[in-house]
């Protein structure tokens, strides 16, 4: 995932912000996904990690919504960031991780 912030692309659905690109370098998985919460916004490392829980298994259940359909398929790396300042309810991670990755599967295309 190196260079993602440098080079990358991003598109916001508050509270989520995606960086995308597509990558030359020989990756393990055609995909690759990370997930990040600033400690600036929240101090306790417990907040933190249950943000990036919410993020993970929201991106778990809906991954399908990425369909890539691609003759040469290329390699992808994808970075959900937690932008709000206020501790999120799973519904709202979960609607807006559905916005973004079929706004991201567009984009792909």
């Amino acid at each position: 995932m190196n260079g993602i912030f440098a080079t990358g692309k991003s598109v916001s659905f508050y509270p989520i912000k995606v960086i995308y690109q597509r990558v030359d370098t020989q990756l393990d998985n055609l995909l690759q996904v990370g997930v990040g919460v600033s400690s600036r916004h929240f101090k306790k490392a417990v907040d933190r990690n249950r943000i990036k829980r919410l993020l993970r298994e929201s991106y778990r259940t809906q991954k399908q919504l990425l369909n890539f359909t691609e003759a040469a398929p290329t390699q992808k790396v994808l970075f959900f960031l937690y932008v709000g300042k206020e501790l999120p309810e799973a519904a709202l991670i979960q609607t807006k991780m559905a916005v973004a990755l079929q706004k991201i599967s567009e984009t792909f295309k």
